[in-house]
């Protein structure tokens, strides 16, 4: 029995090891839903500005969500004060209403890309702030949000 679960957790610590990750960070979002009024906030420090990273977003959401997609602000903050700001749009459902994304149980997790091969302008924190666009003021089944930023393999 102690060998088992020994077993089981060399596996999943070599299975979680991931070299190309700078950073992630998931929130849970409220259960009254995701307000057009809360911003998602996530800080990072990038020290390496000689290499591409990838950017991702995180969200889980459940079958509940009354959408197949959603359109976020994303503004990205750069350690000299300036900043800029994109609109996104991310798909959860193919053209069929098929779930797009990895499901287990209720709930249906996504790994969107949002930006490939950007090289940071400067080291220092990072800070990235996402808004939900839709046209809904609360937006029900979200469970989590976040991002996720790796080096380019």
């Amino acid at each position: 029995m102690k060998i088992r679960f020994l077993l089981i957790i060399l596996i999943a610590f070599f299975y979680s090891c991931d070299s190309s990750l700078v950073f992630e960070k998931n929130k849970e979002v409220s259960k009254s839903g995701w307000n057009k009024n809360d911003i998602m906030k996530f800080n990072t420090e990038i020290n390496n500005i000689k290499i591409p990273y990838n950017y991702f977003i995180n969200i889980r959401i459940t079958y509940d969500y009354q959408f197949s997609n959603i359109f976020l602000f994303v503004k990205t903050l750069f350690p000299d004060g300036k900043f800029s700001c994109d609109t996104i749009e991310c798909f959860f459902a193919d053209i069929d209403g098929k779930w797009l994304g990895k499901t287990s149980g209720r709930f249906i997790d996504n790994r969107i890309p949002f930006k490939r091969n950007v090289i940071f302008p400067q080291v220092g924190t990072y800070s990235f702030e996402f808004e939900q666009a839709m046209r809904t003021d609360n937006l029900s089944g979200i469970e989590d949000f976040g991002i996720r930023i790796e080096k380019v393999k």
